[in-house]
């Protein structure tokens, strides 16, 4: 094990932000402290919390560690932030709001970029995990950025996803309707003192029936997601909350999903990884070959060559490499 790597395994938090900050930045450096961690993770419980801004995520996680550390969790969190397109930079606020625990050696919390991914969520989104999991943590959050239907990277790298919507956001329910529905382990209706809470749980169980309308009524192996009112800013509903997360851990033990979950999210990271490489490869193979990328770029802009010609030739040239 490297020295790095012993020091993580120890709950160094100092070493852990190094390692972070290398897979964030895409140091190959990275890579081999990453395999020397690898055989001690998978001991950690992920949950994820999503839903559109400004629906009290960052308040709720800053309750949640609260709660979980009176009950003596080691608790990370991994805050992850919208990437401006235009400049890369990211808010990075999260932690700002958590500062409350900043003190406490038993919380770790970090914010990442999304890095434009699609879904919400950064490869070193997983490291990340990774990385806190080997530290010895019980417990990592994942709040991820908000942005509705798109946001569903969260599912593959959680055990449970609590989806957190707020009274009087027709936009929520219509993301809901969208897809995300699918992704939800357990509903949070935060600022439940808010006129129209009771409508937001009316609203998500009537979805909630009509999916059993379509798809058939729930059988004993099936989840049914329960539906949580909290208000974050007063702690109230957290204990709840946290139930609920444990009833549905519990389900996954049982059921035997956890073990299901755990497979494919193995799957989703390592073809995440492989897609990785292959496109570094066929980028490295078309700097060679045809220039540059804004080179080759603009030669299809001006229809000199069309792009499927060009990544039949980069597909098959990696292929080749690898056989």
């Amino acid at each position: 094990m490297t020295a790095l790597a012993a020091r993580i395994r120890a709950g160094d938090l100092r070493a852990a932000s190094r390692l972070i900050r290398d897979v964030d930045d895409g140091r190959q450096s990275a890579i081999a402290e990453l395999q020397a961690i690898f055989p001690y993770t998978g001991k950690a419980t992920v949950l994820g919390v999503t839903g559109s801004p400004g629906s009290g995520k960052s308040s709720l996680v800053d309750q949640l560690i609260g709660h979980y550390r009176t009950l003596g969790k080691q608790v990370g969190v991994i805050a992850v932030d919208p990437t401006s397109p235009f400049s890369g930079g990211a808010i990075l606020g999260d932690r700002i709001r958590m500062q409350d625990h900043a003190g406490d050696e038993g919380v770790f919390i970090r914010s990442l970029a999304t890095r434009g991914n699609l879904g919400g969520l950064s490869r070193a989104a997983s490291d990340s995990v990774r990385i806190m999991d080997a530290m010895g943590k019980d417990l990592i959050i994942v709040e991820t950025v908000g942005v509705g239907q798109d946001e569903i990277d969260i599912a593959g790298l959680a055990h449970c996803v609590a989806v957190v919507l707020v009274p009087g956001m027709g936009d929520d329910i219509q993301a809901i309707k969208a897809g995300i529905l699918e992704v939800a382990d357990l509903f949070v209706v935060n600022k439940a003192d808010r006129d129209g809470a009771d409508r937001t749980v009316r609203d998500l169980r009537a979805m909630l029936e009509l999916r059993h309308a379509v798809h058939g009524e729930a059988s004993a192996d099936q989840w049914e997601p329960p539906i949580v009112k909290t208000v974050a800013t007063r702690g109230d509903g957290v204990a709840e909350l946290s139930a609920a997360v444990a009833q549905h851990l519990a389900f996954l033990d049982k059921s035997g999903q956890r073990a299901v979950r755990e497979a494919q999210r193995s799957r989703t990271e390592f073809l995440s990884i492989l897609r990785e490489r292959l496109l570094a490869s066929a980028l490295r193979r078309l700097e060679h070959e045809k220039g540059q990328l804004d080179e080759v770029a603009g030669r299809i802009a001006r229809r000199e060559v069309d792009p499927w010609s060009i990544a039949d030739l980069l597909a098959k040239g990696v292929a080749g490499g690898a056989s």
